[in-house]
């Protein structure tokens, strides 16, 4: 949507502000480790305690995207984040890995499995599920020249939400909002409308500093973040957008005129997260802490999850976005369930076995258009040089890691 229809724009807010105010914060949570060892219960209990803590926070981080339901290197276990959502009652925007495979079963079998052990201790804290993760970018025309790895097909995507739908209609998730994560260039690619019509929400990934080819630079970030989001905004229609992954780097190398740095973070987070995004649009920032080592680019805003962040996170005294101008138009985390519902960025994603892990970690997308995140065992989204991409059960990483392992994508929280 272009800001010739913000008028449009806002009355959409207005009304999905309605139903549901909430626009939760959160980080993009993978399966495994820095060192590529699994997560367990306590590592996640760190993770969801520190994003709750975090001081000069501009609000409560309470929320957590994953990107698998599968533990890291069982079969179908329950990821053990459940069991510390569940004694922390962080909320939760579950994710399914849907790349590389013709079906889902092992990743509806662990959800289900969890469910059986904690019942509505852990449905009630499901604000949404993505299904899938960037794997439209993957196969798009960038996402194969950054070899951001196996993605998968808008009619295998709706293939599986139809088989989350039909598995869980009879469940206490039967009305959780179903969406898919992709970069912004992906959901404005006319092949990729079926999945827009099959979900309640739209997940986007935006990573400007992989925005080669556009004056990258910081001070141009949140232009480029706010073209992006106005066309996915435009390819969405009617439906909600949330922000599953954004984010500058701390460190790392130049990406033609982006440049990381402590500083620059800071900026990004003010420019965008502050002006356009925290509280008015469901988002999940990348990242608290970094989880690839084969990615040089690094997001984490804390170190070691400390609760002192490396920049100031208060927003405190800066002026917010013209609302005719800003995400907040129509990014309300009222994603109002519709029963069937392209972008670019993805820092590389971290599974680094054959069994299921997801691990946060952004790819480049190089590309045309509008910058994408990334949020694939490899990936790369679609329109950015590379961005955090996360690593996926069923996945090895590609040596693509090695080229973008920086195609910044993560995926999707949708809510009720």
């Amino acid at each position: 949507m272009r800001i010739s229809s913000t008028v449009a724009a806002s009355a959409l807010l207005a009304v999905a502000s309605a139903a549901d105010s909430t626009n939760y914060l959160g980080f993009n949570s993978g399966a495994t480790k820095a060192d590529r060892s699994a997560k367990f219960k306590a590592d996640f209990k760190a993770e969801f305690d520190a994003a709750a803590n975090l001081k000069g926070a501009p609000g409560d981080f309470n929320a957590v995207r994953l990107y698998t339901n599968i533990q890291a290197y069982s079969d179908s276990d329950p990821i053990e984040a459940f069991d510390a959502a569940v004694e922390t009652k962080t909320k939760l925007l579950l994710g399914v890995w849907a790349s590389g495979t013709d079906n889902i079963d092992k990743e509806l079998s662990a959800l289900k499995k969890g469910i059986e052990k904690h019942g509505s201790k852990l449905t009630d804290l499901v604000i949404g599920i993505t299904i899938g993760s960037e794997d439209l970018y993957r196969i798009s025309e960038t996402g194969i020249k950054n070899k951001s790895g196996v993605g998968n097909s808008p009619k295998a995507i709706v293939g599986f939400i139809e088989n989350f739908r039909s598995s869980f209609k009879s469940t206490a998730l039967a009305k959780v909002p179903v969406g898919h994560a992709d970069t912004w260039d992906a959901w404005g690619n006319s092949t990729n409308k079926a999945v827009i019509d099959n979900v309640d929400f739209i997940a986007v990934h935006e990573y400007p500093y992989y925005e080669t080819g556009k004056g990258n630079s910081i001070d141009n970030a949140a232009k480029l973040f706010q073209t992006a989001y106005d066309n996915t905004l435009a390819a969405a229609g009617s439906k909600p957008v949330w922000v599953t992954e954004t984010g500058w780097p701390y460190t790392g190398p130049d990406w033609d005129e982006a440049k990381s740095g402590t500083d620059n973070a800071k900026k990004y987070w003010q420019e965008v997260g502050c002006k356009k995004l925290f509280n008015k649009v469901p988002t999940f920032w990348y990242t608290l802490r970094d989880s690839n080592p084969d990615n040089e680019v690094k997001f984490a805003i804390t170190d070691n999850l400390s609760t002192t962040p490396r920049f100031d996170l208060s927003c405190d005294g800066i002026k917010e976005d013209d609302k005719s101008s800003s995400t907040s138009k129509s990014g309300s985390s009222s994603a109002t369930k519709t029963g069937s519902s392209t972008a670019s960025k993805t820092p590389g994603g971290d599974d680094s076995d054959s069994t299921t892990l997801a691990t946060a970690t952004p790819t480049p997308s190089s590309g045309n258009s509008n910058g994408g995140s990334g949020t694939t065992t490899t990936g790369a989204s679609a329109s950015q040089t590379s961005g955090p991409a996360s690593s996926a059960p069923g996945q090895k990483i590609f040596n693509a890691y090695t080229y973008a392992a920086l195609a910044v994508v993560g995926a999707a929280f949708a809510m009720f």
